[in-house]
């Protein structure tokens, strides 16, 4: 449902919100509706009080419990930086020695509170009056935080070292395709990271093509999922460095770096290991470099898979104990199956348009053992490699 914070801010509602709980939005809605009714509240805030109680569940997981002391829109939580990665970006204005930060987009605050958090002033700017209100909301146990609904062209930068931008990719609930029609656009972005030290939050998936050559590309993985690329310039950006994959995780932070593209690997024959590549390391185009960093070769052409006799606990890759390659026929994997007593079976494929979950529901994992299979291409044909996860270590 819509946000209206003019309904929303009130000092009822909020109070509303804070005295439901999770159990009040999930359970029988029709049933709590009519029980805080008879209490007398309006229809319209109790609408609002039961969708905070709903977002901030679902935002525990990028901001853990400080979720319960904020207020969220449906598309704000969805393009809202993940509080660990939002530490990051922070720590690497402050290591740069910039002390004050004008976060253009600012959206709920996210990266504004992980600035104000290191001890950054912060000028916080958005264009959507709701957002701006939400995030003034968020932002207001920092003293060091000033918000402003406001257009990123006509933001007064003058108080400014650094900038952060992460330009607006909707306009209600259409997703923006041309980056020029994006608030601010990519190429007004680009002029502004130009002017400033900046970082510029981009969809990791973006058109390579439009990373200009003067800026450093840093693509993030945190928890698995590949959520950002990041455009570092200026300062901000690291002599040297134009290409980077950035993998974060509870107890870890590693990044794998290079000049440029990482040219990939020879092809080679499927060794006693077989790994897949972090995404950031894929989307950043380092699969090379990583594979010379484990000894390995490349399974197929243009596939990011990567076999080695060598074993290696990475956090830049997923690692696999080769066991036997089996054609990709479903009556023989079905056998394999059977015979091995598969009850719990990974599935991962690449280069090979098939359905996991279909594939595993024709297979009928029923026994006590579990296993992994691959799905590729090698030596030219589809197969699929028998394999064991290699037990994480490197926490």
């Amino acid at each position: 449902m819509a946000i209206d914070t003019d309904i929303l801010l009130q000092p009822d509602t909020l109070r509303l919100i804070d005295a439901l709980t999770e159990s009040d939005s999930s359970t029988d809605i029709v049933q709590t509706v009519s029980a805080l009714r008879r209490e007398g509240h309006p229809t319209e805030r109790i609408h609002q009080a039961l969708e905070q109680v709903r977002l901030r569940r679902r935002a525990r997981a990028k901001f853990g419990p400080y979720a319960q002391q904020m207020l969220f829109s449906e598309t704000g939580l969805e393009q809202a930086s993940r509080l660990a990665v939002a530490a990051h970006h922070a720590g690497r204005f402050r290591s740069a020695g910039i002390t004050s930060v004008a976060d253009l987009g600012c959206g709920l605050g996210a990266d504004s509170m992980a600035f104000a958090a290191l001890g950054l002033r912060v000028f916080a700017v958005d264009s959507d009056r709701d957002t701006a209100a939400l995030a003034s909301y968020n932002l207001a146990m920092f003293d060091t935080v000033t918000v402003s609904h406001g257009d990123a062209h006509h933001s007064d930068l003058s108080e400014a070292e650094g900038l952060w931008l992460d330009p607006s990719r909707r306009e209600g609930a259409t997703r923006l395709s041309d980056p020029e029609e994006w608030s601010p656009s990519l190429t007004d972005a680009f002029a502004l990271a130009r002017s400033h030290p900046s970082g510029v939050k981009l969809a990791p998936g973006m058109d390579r093509e439009l990373i200009p050559a003067d800026l450093e590309a840093q693509w993030v993985s945190h928890g698995g999922d590949v959520v950002e690329v990041v455009l570092w310039s200026n300062t901000l950006a690291r002599p040297d460095i134009r290409r980077s994959a950035l993998v974060l995780g509870d107890t870890h932070s590693a990044e794998l770096s290079a000049a440029e593209d990482a040219p990939d690997a020879e092809l080679g024959p499927l060794g006693a290991y077989i790994y897949e590549p972090d995404g950031a390391v894929i989307r950043a185009r380092l699969i090379g470099e990583l594979a010379r960093m484990v000894g390995g070769t490349m399974v197929a052409p243009d596939i990011a898979y990567i076999s080695s006799d060598q074993e290696h606990h990475s956090v830049f890759a997923a690692g696999f104990a080769v066991n036997t390659i089996l054609p990709l026929k479903t009556k023989e994997l079905s056998t394999w199956v059977r015979q091995a007593d598969i009850g719990v079976l990974e599935i991962k494929k690449r280069g090979v348009d098939i359905d996991p979950a279909r594939l595993r529901e024709q297979l009928a994992p029923k026994g006590s053992q579990s296993a992994t299979l691959i799905i590729t291409r090698y030596q030219g044909k589809k197969v699929a490699i028998v394999a064991s996860r290699l037990r994480d270590t490197t926490s």
